[in-house]
């Protein structure tokens, strides 16, 4: 399907703000090509000479070194410096959480010289932080998942005897000591032995302090014959918290299996969980680009909320629509003093993430949820690829070598 370019002002220069360093984040990758196919100059952090996003052809100027988050004042220069070389304000545009907490906490003193969204105060570090999102939920009255944050492995070990086997657990690498831990960002424990084991492996890689970053939920397994569950909600809302673009769609697939990223999904209208999400967030106050992900829940019917992302969901260029328009060119359109106009929902379009839908598969196939043929047949009919496209080869050809190098290195050190 082709889809017309939205009038864009391609002298106001997108920036790219990067601080979990990450060269495999296709989402990245998804707004360099979203906006520098429009003929919009892209900025980006780059963690080294060899990431593969910044290595597009739709690459104004790689920013590096890319700063580490931890200390704000070494963002400022480095933002500062580089908008002295900008012909004037940039759409800033972050896609984690780092720097969405970044923005909202220290972006005043960005505001003359870039141009992004400005959520209420404090509202990306709770949404971020996951340890309060369940706080949130209740206080709207929003459906959620048993939730807790321990502080050892007692109070691990008796949430997940209440809630039963296996519980959920997610750890925000961010705040890591040891940021080359395996610590993996989402797993299923399956019994008290893994959970005893992850909570040591999270205690060496944060330090001893009471802030681990690990969060442990109620887990919502899939039905037996393997229906969704997953659900995301992708949205851009304006500075009076108005819904200008918003979508739901599905994870076919994601990685870790059944808990981790979405490695496939499928763009799938459900109004009623669109409702819900953007009354949610506008009762909020919300401001700016989010992704939530959902679960339903048979029991009672109802869509719990399990994650809350105050920034770019890194699947988001699943929505396009029939005029071209996506999250990121929305936001463009919004901050720049242009009419969003978005034409037709494309019901069943699909993304697929090459480096991550194959490792998904083999869960999946041993499950016995999805055949060898029928996985092909889904990555040959994908309506987009993470990495690979025919004008803009290079990110996907580095991908390829670093994800075959990494493997080989891992098993080496094995």
């Amino acid at each position: 399907m082709t889809t017309a370019a939205p009038d864009v002002d391609t002298a106001t220069e997108a920036v790219l703000l990067r601080l979990d360093r990450n060269v495999f984040h296709h989402g990245g990758l998804g707004v360099i090509r979203s906006l520098g196919r429009l003929g919009i100059p892209v900025h980006t952090m780059r963690e080294d000479r060899f990431s593969p996003p910044t290595l597009s052809r739709y690459v104004r100027r790689p920013v590096s070194p890319m700063p580490d988050g931890t200390n704000p004042d070494d963002v400022l220069d480095l933002l500062d410096r580089l908008a002295d070389r900008l012909p004037g304000p940039a759409v800033l545009i972050t896609t984690d959480d780092a720097g969405a907490i970044f923005l909202s906490e220290y972006g005043a003193k960005l505001r003359p010289r870039y141009l992004f969204p400005e959520p209420p105060v404090g509202l990306p570090r709770l949404a971020a932080g996951k340890a309060t999102l369940a706080e949130m939920c209740r206080a709207a009255g929003v459906p959620h998942p048993a939730a807790a944050v321990p502080v050892d492995a007692a109070e691990a070990t008796a949430f997940a005897d209440r809630c039963g086997y296996p519980v959920m657990a997610k750890v925000n690498r961010f705040w890591a000591a040891d940021k080359t831990s395996n610590v993996h960002s989402t797993a299923i424990i399956d019994s008290r032995a893994q959970l005893l084991a992850l909570v040591e492996q999270v205690r060496r890689a944060t330090g001893d302090g009471p802030d681990t970053g690990l969060l442990l939920q109620e887990y919502l397994a899939p039905t037996a014959d393997g229906g969704r569950r997953d659900w995301f909600f992708h949205g851009y809302f304006d500075a009076e918290s108005r819904c200008l673009f918003g979508h739901t769609g599905i994870k076919v697939r994601s990685f870790p299996a059944y808990a981790g990223m979405t490695s496939y999904g499928r763009w799938t209208p459900n109004e009623r969980l669109r409702e819900e999400a953007i009354a949610f967030l506008a009762g909020l106050g919300y401001r700016g680009i989010v992704s939530l992900d959902y679960c339903w829940d048979p029991r009672d019917d109802s869509y719990r909320l399990v994650d809350f992302n105050p920034r770019l969901g890194a699947q988001f260029r699943l929505f396009q629509d029939s005029a071209g328009i996506d999250l990121v060119r929305t936001m463009h359109l919004d901050l720049t003093g242009r009419t969003v106009t978005p034409g037709e929902a494309v019901p069943g379009r699909t993304l697929a993430i090459e480096n991550y839908d194959p490792l998904a598969m083999r869960a999946y196939r041993q499950n016995g949820n999805l055949s060898l043929r029928s996985w092909l047949s889904s990555m040959r009919v994908a309506d987009e690829y993470a990495w690979f496209t025919r004008d803009d080869l290079a990110p996907f050809a580095v991908t390829g070598a670093r994800t075959l190098w990494s493997a080989a290195a891992q098993r080496l050190r094995r």
